[in-house]
């Protein structure tokens, strides 16, 4: 899987680069890791672990039976591993350059801000 990742891809590997988790947990740490601003639906996440499985980006860590149903938990593989620095690395300079030309912006393009009434009461 090439750079640059889709978003909802970008949490799934990062919530995947700490101890192995099932569905649910990811679920809730890409929630957290986004600070809320992406929700994963079951169907939209277990669609997205078979593709990344696929492309060997995440493993199958182990699967245990809980109250009757298969729960699988997840790793992030070597080439994952990879993949998600390599990205992390893309957008810390995307964010550089950025930042950077943000701060050389012209006056005009800075926010205005209200002038300083002196000497008029």
């Amino acid at each position: 899987m090439s750079t640059p990742l889709q978003e909802p891809t970008f949490w799934i590997l990062t919530a995947l680069a700490g101890p192995p988790l099932h569905g649910y947990a990811i679920i809730g740490e890409v929630a957290v890791l986004s600070e809320g601003r992406l929700s994963l639906r079951p169907g939209t996440l277990y669609g997205a672990l078979d593709r990344l499985v696929d492309a060997s980006l995440i493993e199958v860590d182990r699967a245990e039976i809980v109250d009757g149903r298969l729960r699988r938990y997840y790793r992030l593989s070597v080439a994952g591993n990879a993949t998600l620095a390599a990205e992390t690395e893309r957008l810390r300079r995307n964010v550089k350059a950025a930042t950077l030309r943000l701060g050389r912006s012209t006056p005009a393009a800075r926010p205005l801000t209200p002038p300083v009434l002196g000497g008029l009461a």
